[in-house]
């Protein structure tokens, strides 16, 4: 049976032991913060976006939209309807829509989705809303009682079809650039996996 003294030298050697263990142990606890990654982090607003062509195009589409859908839903009588409520489903899409559009814009958040052409989406857009909202401020002009409402919701709807028309013009061109860069992008890339397989006598002799 150990003494008193032989069991206490023990556990001090036992724990002396432990701790050179531990510190000599390349799994060492630590204390550093583990960064997080979040799904919206890092978000900035792209002032460049914003100041440019498209991007003042893109307000004032928002603004317009907004202030034309404002103005109709004012009218309190209508007789006949159907122009009133076709100018105000297509100002509140056309509002709901674009400024959708400028928020992904303005925040690079459409970077993300590199899976949808952005370009092509923005152009059927603006060509889609330029369109309609001539249509319903033509049928609204025909329609209306001449209240200041009514002629406020025209004039704005004319202002707005002129805006997206514009929006439409520069989007049409950006679109062409894409597809520009895309099919030079693709003729290099096939002009260098030519001249691999050009480079590569071996694999001309298994093909043949």
């Amino acid at each position: 049976m150990r003494s008193g003294e032989e069991l206490d030298g023990f556990e001090g050697e036992a724990s002396s032991t432990s701790m050179i263990s531990g510190a000599s142990s390349p799994y060492q606890p630590t204390t550093e913060p583990v960064s997080q990654r979040r799904g919206l982090a890092g978000l900035r607003c792209d002032p460049d976006y914003l100041r440019g062509a498209l991007g003042c195009l893109k307000v004032a589409q928002v603004i317009l939209a907004l202030i034309a859908f404002v103005c109709i839903e004012t009218i309190m009588e209508c007789s006949p309807c159907e122009g009133l409520y076709f100018f105000e489903f297509v100002s509140c899409s056309a509002f709901v829509v674009t400024g959708v559009l400028l928020i992904l814009f303005s925040l690079n958040l459409h970077l993300r989705i590199p899976q949808i052409n952005w370009n092509l989406t923005d152009l059927v857009n603006t060509g889609l809303s330029t369109f309609f909202f001539f249509i319903a401020s033509i049928v609204l002009a025909a329609l209306n009682h001449k209240t200041g409402a009514e002629i406020a919701a025209v004039i704005f709807g004319f202002l707005a079809t002129a805006v997206y028309a514009v929006n439409t013009f520069l989007a049409v061109q950006k679109w062409r650039v894409s597809v520009h860069q895309q099919s030079a992008s693709d003729y290099i890339r096939a002009r260098t996996e030519s001249r691999d397989v050009d480079g590569r006598p071996e694999i001309q002799h298994l093909d043949t």
